[in-house]
């Protein structure tokens, strides 16, 4: 058993000013002892103009939201999962970090499905414009289990969650800025059938509210169980949510329903 809690935020464009509402935000996670924490997509900058990020972003070594957090994991011996946006080679990347207790990068994955959609005449988002999409899946082994990396978009993909679960993979995490028009019709079942479909932990925490850009991000930030049941959500507002997490009832789930062995 052990304790997982997701973030909610409403990230800007000033990384200092980020790094600061994240650090409030994980410490009261861990007086909730909680043992894994992790944040929504593009925590250390929120923002689509790719001019606008290539003055700002960085190389990871010397991003300034993300040494912030290494120290918190160090300081508190703390799993942590984060998101930021780097510069790797004149490219942008959309990051998902993980990080020790010993403050120390254990792996990264680079969002591999970028949003390319038009909701409306009004609303349109190409990410491929300003991100370099990631070409490897990625798990990392905690203490609990193997973890699967994905990121907000990719929760469209059914195929790479099915890798990452065959991949023996018990929880995947999905740190999301999910738009609030698609998030009101799709947010809750695509995460609750990714679960379902592969007997996994989802832990999936959220950008919420009005950005400096005028982007609405829908919240809703849920930790759900192998079999879609929502263990913990934070609908709306900056916070945190907290979940104990048995890891045998995946493996329980997958001997009684082998679905994932069979494809």
């Amino acid at each position: 058993m052990f304790k997982v809690s997701c973030i909610q935020i409403c990230s800007g464009k000033d990384v200092v000013k980020n790094l600061s509402i994240s650090k409030k935000l994980i410490l009261k996670a861990v007086k909730q002892k909680s043992d894994f924490i992790i944040t929504p997509e593009t925590s250390s900058l929120f923002g689509l103009n790719k001019k606008n990020l290539l003055q700002t972003v960085t190389v990871m070594e010397k991003d300034v939201y993300l040494k912030g957090i290494q120290k918190l994991a160090k300081k508190y011996k703390k799993w942590i999962l984060t998101c930021v946006i780097i510069k790797e080679e004149k490219k942008i990347k959309n990051r998902s970090v993980l990080i020790n207790p010993k403050g120390l990068i254990t792996t990264y994955y680079d969002k591999i499905h970028m949003y390319d959609v038009e909701l409306s005449k009004k609303e349109k988002y190409f990410e491929s414009k300003t991100f370099a999409s990631g070409n490897s899946l990625k798990t990392a082994k905690l203490p609990w289990g193997k973890l699967g990396l994905s990121i907000c978009y990719d929760v469209r993909f059914p195929n790479m969650f099915r890798k990452l679960s065959k991949k023996g993979s018990l929880f995947i995490s999905v740190p999301s800025a999910f738009t609030k028009t698609t998030g009101k019709k799709h947010w809750h079942s695509l995460l609750k059938a990714r679960a379902i479909e592969n007997f996994c932990y989802i832990f999936a925490p959220a950008q919420y509210g009005t950005h400096w850009n005028g982007r609405k991000t829908y919240g809703h930030s849920l930790i759900i169980s192998p079999d879609g049941k929502i263990l913990k959500e934070l609908k709306k507002d900056m916070g945190v949510i907290t979940a104990n997490i048995d890891p045998n009832i995946s493996k329980i789930l997958r001997k009684k329903i082998p679905s994932l062995y069979k494809d």
